[in-house]
């Protein structure tokens, strides 16, 4: 996805009242912009760092700028507008770049399925084949893991999600084991809208029901993908696959 013009460099502030977000341009000016994430941006939140934003020329909008890239207590940048997500990623499948789901023909978005009423991000098709139900979950969460490996230690970047309790992920989890009962595909996809995340883990630390529900739908067949974005001012596009990794040591 190209961004034209790209997004522009700020200082991020503070944010406040989940969707609004106090920048400084480069003039020096104060810039309220809109926050597009409702979730805790745990990690995400650095006073003074340098974040991106975009504007908006709707005439209907009140705020005009919206914040997109932030930098993370690990120094890297985050893309923590949630929307991106999905946007990148069906680019992606039409694009046939995600190689597990290359093979099918039709890409829908926003379908209604699953016994809680509930729409999937993307129902996948091609003849003679089951389909295939994808749920796209935007991470932008990351933790610093020291490792000793002999004499010296390293360090490993490790994704998280979720970065606060979701009732509405748990939900989601819970439609896919559905889904996968009944013998259709389905695939919890992890999209790491974060620089340089080594491997991804569920947060069980942070909501130990998801953690559960993430292994029971791992035993029912659902297939959990993270794919990694690159974030830069002009351009935001899925770049590769990294690890996903089931268990974790808790904190």
């Amino acid at each position: 996805m190209k961004f034209s013009p790209p997004f522009e460099p700020a200082r991020f502030l503070k944010r406040y009242k989940r969707f609004f977000a106090d920048l400084q341009l480069a003039d020096g000016s104060i810039e309220t912009a809109h926050c597009p994430n409702t979730g805790s941006m745990l990690n995400c939140l650095e006073e003074g760092s340098v974040c991106y934003f975009s504007r908006s020329d709707n005439p209907k909008r009140k705020l005009k700028t919206t914040l997109e890239y932030v930098t993370c207590t690990s120094g890297k940048l985050a893309c923590i507008n949630t929307h991106r997500a999905n946007q990148i990623v069906k680019e992606a499948l039409f694009a046939r770049e995600i190689e597990e789901l290359a093979d099918y023909h039709e890409i829908a978005s926003e379908v209604k399925y699953g016994a809680e009423n509930s729409r999937i991000d993307f129902k996948l098709s091609v003849e003679g084949r089951p389909d295939c139900y994808v749920e796209v979950k935007s991470l932008t969460l990351a933790e610093i893991e020291n490792e000793n490996e002999g004499q010296g230690r390293s360090q490993k970047i490790i994704g998280y999600f979720p970065d606060s309790v979701t009732a509405r992920g748990q939900k989601h989890v819970r439609e896919l084991i559905g889904m996968a009962a009944e013998g259709h595909r389905a695939v919890l996809l992890f999209c790491v809208q974060h620089q340089d995340i080594d491997l991804v883990r569920v947060a069980g630390h942070i909501d130990a029901k998801y953690a559960q529900l993430i292994g029971e739908a791992i035993d029912c067949g659902v297939e959990i993908l993270a794919y990694q974005a690159s974030l830069r001012p002009e351009e935001l596009k899925i770049e590769k696959r990294i690890p996903f990794e089931r268990v974790h040591s808790e904190h």
